[in-house]
């Protein structure tokens, strides 16, 4: 039985390869399909991958320009998502922290920042039981384990795990050059 970090709603379907918890058997059976990836769906455009044609039919709301930000021109895949966009154009920041009163655009952003008064850490790597207070952190964690190196110089053959690392490389790469 697993607890999700933003509620207390107990999640007893587990799954067996990220230890991920979920509400119903539904939804755990929905999650699998992301540790398969050859029912994944592709866009014809870019490329990307998706679980499935639902999650590809929102993707391409990127494409049609159809949620576009008129200062920008940034797209989103959703109404929602182009709100919350804007609210970094405005400056609108209706979250605040009860602890330190620093503000958030987004709901998200402050559950996390919260996490710094917390000191709760609730993702944690299934290979060698590191804990992290995000979730893009461990997903950056298990790059050593797989040894994925996404980020790649320009300048040289080098490549590195997370694109600070790059930066840093590249600043001493173009000044050796």
């Amino acid at each position: 039985m697993t607890e999700h970090p933003l509620d207390d709603n107990p999640r007893p379907y587990v799954c067996v390869v990220c230890e991920k918890g979920f509400g119903t058997k539904q939804s755990l059976n929905r999650h699998k399909v992301m540790h398969t990836e050859e029912d994944w769906c592709s866009c014809t455009q870019c490329g990307k991958r998706f679980i499935s044609q639902h999650y590809l039919k929102i993707h391409m709301n990127v494409h049609s320009s159809k949620y576009q930000c008129t200062e920008c021109g940034k797209c989103c895949r959703k109404n929602e998502e182009l709100t919350v966009h804007r609210r970094r154009h405005s400056g609108e920041k209706s979250f605040e922290c009860t602890v330190c009163s620093k503000r958030f655009t987004t709901s998200g952003e402050l559950v996390v920042h919260r996490r710094i008064h917390s000191g709760e850490k609730p993702y944690k790597c299934y290979l060698c039981d590191k804990v992290f207070s995000q979730f893009t952190s461990l997903n950056i964690h298990l790059r050593v384990h797989t040894g994925d190196k996404p980020y790649k110089c320009s300048l040289c053959d080098k490549s590195y795990s997370n694109s600070s690392n790059l930066q840093k490389h590249l600043t001493s790469c173009t000044q050796q050059q």
